[in-house]
């Protein structure tokens, strides 16, 4: 007994206690460790990744219209993919701000016009951004992409670029490219399809990028590789879509539309060095690059009697001399601005005018009275600015089917759109202008396609729904240019071609392609008119 007596456990000692403590804890941890793997971190982490993309989310809504929750990360972007404009039209009526959240970045819709606008014109707040790929196919330091003074400064070059006078200047090579795509029309129909109709969609695209060319870069540009640019614009406009995968991996669409864009900007540089040794030989003007290229040469040489302290009279565009590359990438944002979208206005105005026969004669008798019945009278602005008519029915076009419905902002700050919600900083902002467009207080029954109202109506005093070219320190250079060019090319047409449109169950169905397009593509026949 008293042996017994005498041991003593040691984890009944107080003075061993910690010993028991340590033992213990030792033998959960070990338990807690013998459960973790690789596979339960990686869990433990994708949950804290999907729980905190969703909160910031939840957070970023606020009180606007939008999903209760998004797929983690992606978001809509598989839906995104084939946009179709029944979706697009659902998330406009939702609200004037409604919201989607698509892998980093979160986008907030202006749906109204007034938020439109507001957007449209907030400099201090926004800027434009188009899409992440934007900045690697058009370059990060394309002057599109300037903001506040500089890209003031920069668009005050180019202003005159576009003048009524400029626009003159550049008819006949647009007139000359109307020739000869009008007889290849003609020449499709009649001889390689035996009057049967066929999609002309891409076609209208090919025929908008060479009158674009033309008047761009006139003839510096050989029809082969003009030819090139256009059938590789469509990989640059599928790169450009509104949603696309963030990184440019090969094969990708982004990866095409920068092989593309890259080839088209090295074509416009051989251009700029050619228009530059012709214009400095004393040529004249017959494009907007060779416009260009003489003020930058009036300007230096303003420049330099001054220096001397000779006094001259300062040229009307002032100007600093721009490389062969920067000239290019400028040129490129020019094709980029026109090119989707007058192909747009060009495929519905020659499907809307097939359809609606009427309408298409007084087109014609119009075009005929301007020219006093010779129809053989070349493009001029006096005669393009007679046509009162033809004009409301392309106003008319653009407001029914806008080319352009959304243009993409980036929040550079916080910015309050309206008393009770902020665009988070970073966050993309986008005004659509076809609610706008669409607008019945503005255009009583807006889905009737009606020129008159241009004429006997007031649509002419609807400034402020008038959203087609933007609004703003970033409204489209080349409005006039692009409304004077599809009233050039629908009057030539009506009096030189017919025309027969194949209605399908898909004709006044929208695709959207960057801009909109009927679903099938604008089926047609052309026959020349005698």
């Amino acid at each position: 007994m008293a042996t017994n007596a005498s041991y003593a456990s040691p984890l009944a000692d107080a003075a061993n206690a910690h010993l028991m403590h340590n033992s213990i804890a030792s033998g959960i941890l070990a338990r807690l460790l013998s459960n973790v793997n690789g596979w339960s971190v990686a869990l433990t982490l994708f949950l804290s990744l999907v729980a905190y993309d969703q909160i910031m989310y939840v957070w970023k809504k606020g009180s606007i219209q939008g999903p209760a929750m998004k797929m983690p990360f992606i978001g809509p972007f598989l839906q995104s993919v084939n946009p179709k404009f029944e979706e697009y039209y659902a998330k406009w009526m939702s609200g004037p701000l409604s919201c989607v959240s698509v892998f980093h970045k979160f986008v907030v819709i202006a749906s109204t016009r007034d938020m439109a606008r507001k957007v449209f014109n907030s400099p201090s707040f926004v800027k434009p951004c188009v899409v992440d790929a934007a900045y690697k196919l058009l370059r990060p330091n394309n002057w599109v992409f300037l903001d506040g003074k500089a890209h003031v400064d920069y668009r005050k070059g180019l202003n005159g670029l576009f003048t009524r006078q400029a626009l003159e200047i550049y008819l006949p090579e647009q007139e000359d490219v109307y020739n000869r795509y009008f007889a290849k029309f003609i020449n499709i129909s009649q001889e390689d399809n035996k009057g049967k109709p066929e999609p002309f969609m891409n076609h209208f695209r090919e025929l908008q990028c060479a009158i674009a060319c033309r008047t761009f870069v006139g003839q510096y540009m050989p029809d082969e590789a003009m030819k090139k640019v256009s059938h590789d614009y469509y990989l640059i406009t599928a790169a450009l879509e509104l949603v696309n995968f963030p990184i440019i991996l090969p094969f990708t669409k982004t990866w095409y539309g920068k092989k593309a864009a890259d080839m088209v900007i090295d074509e416009f540089a051989k251009c700029a060095a050619k228009s530059k040794v012709r214009i400095a030989a004393g040529g004249k003007v017959h494009c907007i690059l060779d416009a260009w290229v003489k003020s930058m040469v009036e300007s230096e040489e303003y420049r330099q009697k001054i220096a001397k302290g000779i006094e001259v009279e300062k040229p009307s565009m002032l100007v600093r001399n721009f490389s062969d590359f920067e000239i290019a990438m400028t040129l490129l944002t020019f094709l980029f601005a026109s090119q989707d979208a007058t192909s747009s206005a060009c495929t519905w105005l020659f499907q809307i005018m097939a359809d609606r026969p009427e309408l298409l004669d007084k087109v014609r008798a119009e075009n005929l009275a301007a020219r006093n019945g010779d129809r053989n009278v070349p493009f001029s602005m006096d005669l393009l600015e007679k046509l009162e008519f033809t004009r409301a029915v392309v106003k008319e076009t653009l407001r029914y089917r806008p080319p352009v419905i959304m243009v993409p902002y980036v929040a550079k700050k916080a910015f309050p759109i309206t008393e009770t919600y902020t665009a988070p900083k970073g966050s993309m902002v986008i005004p659509t202008t076809y609610p706008a467009l669409h607008d019945p207080v503005a255009y009583p029954n807006p889905e009737y396609f009606d020129p008159e109202r241009w004429v006997t109506g007031d649509a002419e005093l609807q400034v402020k729904n008038w959203l087609v070219f933007g609004t703003g320190p970033h409204y489209c250079l080349g409005q006039t240019y692009a409304t004077m060019n599809l009233m050039a090319m629908i009057g030539k047409a009506s009096m030189h071609m017919n025309w027969e449109h194949q209605i399908t169950p898909l004709s006044e169905e929208i695709k959207v392609f960057a801009t909109l397009f009927p679903k099938d593509d604008c089926l047609l026949a052309f026959s020349k008119r005698d």
